[in-house]
């Protein structure tokens, strides 16, 4: 059986692709290799070589955006529309979260496609199947559950995300109901439908050195997924997720023991004055793993604007530790994203991972923002509009603000024409 890429780096080798990718992540090699064998970084997309990166200490802070159909809307040409959004977007990764009777199809696009690393949520597959054969999304079959695991993990799948740690004895100790907006989590509500159904330990977690076979077999990253996670700000930080993230931390330690790269998710919904310390928290009890956060959404009354409610929460989030943010869309909450709200989605993560970057002082991180700002100063507009995040919008507003002339703003009262040196 071949090796994973942190076994081999156990025995002393070091892969030329991984040198190759240092250089890509502007970081030292030895710094790299330190960092994966401390389990503080993960790589993926290393065996499939689709956008191959790094997550974790001493690189950019990376953004993952969220596509999938749902039972109700499901169209293979959408979802590759939103992965096209993604990618123009420059998102770093793209996970496939369908739960439509067509999920395979569309995972097999996504697949194709994609010039980035794509994860999924094996228990999305499982679940569908136990609906169409057994008529109930809970009603799942172990064996069948780790054969869809496995399915996808052969097909080339970078990273899934497994809810391990939502066990019973926490379902037991502290039902959902406790909570104002109980698990929100589709994954977690899954699996503690299925142990309060069956009276049976999350199979995740009753099983886990299966999973961690498979895992290895694949070289297959696992994100360790956060089914607790608040879904409002009255319930973040309480038992339920607390204790989840300590059985993670147990689990984390395991596959790292084992060889297979992990991932921490995180919260959710979390007030700002709590973003800090929840993901200091999460890092100890981890053992700083790369943690993977969902925004964190700061405030619960802004449907339709939670892209800018996510990043505001990520930026501060990323400057406390986090290492890879998934972006939220104009429409959580409220619907499945569209085009446009995806490549909104992505641009306000990427702004808030770039914020993050300069607060954590990442090498070459505030260049760009010194580079657009020297082109401001010059009035050189081509130049301000193709540094900009999102080129096309920028010099959509600018044609149509202030066309080819003055900016509209300041006119004549331009501070750059007014201080401009007078020969």
């Amino acid at each position: 059986m071949s090796q994973t890429l942190l076994q081999e780096l156990r025995k002393g080798l070091v892969p030329e692709e991984l040198k190759e990718l240092a250089r890509k992540e502007n970081i030292d090699i030895s710094t790299l290799v330190k960092n994966l064998l401390n389990g503080t970084a993960v790589v993926l997309g290393y065996r499939t070589g689709r956008g191959t990166m790094v997550v974790g200490r001493d690189v950019t802070t990376k953004v993952n955006a969220n596509i999938g159909a749902s039972t109700l809307t499901s169209s293979v040409d959408y979802e590759r529309k939103k992965l096209k959004a993604a990618l123009k977007a420059k998102t770093d990764a793209v996970m496939d979260l369908s739960l439509a009777d067509n999920i395979v199809e569309i995972r097999e696009v996504i697949l194709k496609e994609s010039n980035v690393p794509v994860g999924t949520v094996p228990i999305y597959e499982a679940a569908t199947m136990a609906r169409i054969k057994r008529g109930a999304v809970i009603k799942l079959d172990v064996d069948e559950f780790f054969q869809c695991i496995e399915r996808q993990m052969k097909e080339g799948v970078d990273f899934v995300t497994v809810h391990c740690g939502v066990i019973k004895e926490l379902i037991e100790k502290f039902p959902p109901e406790f909570r104002l907006e109980g698990i929100v989590s589709r994954g977690g509500a899954i699996t503690a439908a299925y142990i309060r159904n069956t009276g049976q330990e999350n199979p995740l977690y009753e099983y886990y050195d299966r999973l961690l076979e498979l895992a290895e077999k694949y070289d297959c990253v696992l994100s360790l997924g956060d089914g607790m996670r608040p879904g409002a700000l009255f319930d973040a930080s309480d038992s339920l997720e607390i204790g989840e993230q300590e059985v993670l931390g147990q689990l984390q330690k395991r596959a790292f023991e084992r060889g297979v790269m992990t991932m921490i998710e995180g919260p959710g919904h979390v007030p700002l004055h709590l973003v800090e310390k929840s993901v200091k928290r999460i890092k100890r009890l981890t053992h700083n793993a790369p943690l993977y956060l969902l925004g964190p959404i700061v405030t619960d009354i802004a449907p339709g604007y939670d892209h800018i409610t996510s990043a505001i929460g990520a930026g501060v989030a990323g400057m406390s530790g986090a290492d890879f943010i998934c972006y939220v869309t104009p429409s959580e909450h409220l619907g499945l994203p569209t085009e446009q709200d995806v490549f909104d989605g992505v641009i306000a993560a990427r702004i808030a991972a770039h914020a993050a970057d300069i607060a954590k002082n990442i090498p070459g991180a505030i260049e760009w923002d010194n580079k657009l700002s020297k082109a401001r100063k010059a009035l050189d507009w081509d130049k301000q509009i193709a540094l900009s995040i999102d080129p096309d919008r920028a010099k959509k507003v600018r044609q149509e603000r202030s066309g080819e002339g003055a900016c509209t703003m300041c006119g004549e009262y331009c501070v750059f024409l007014v201080l401009k040196e007078q020969k």
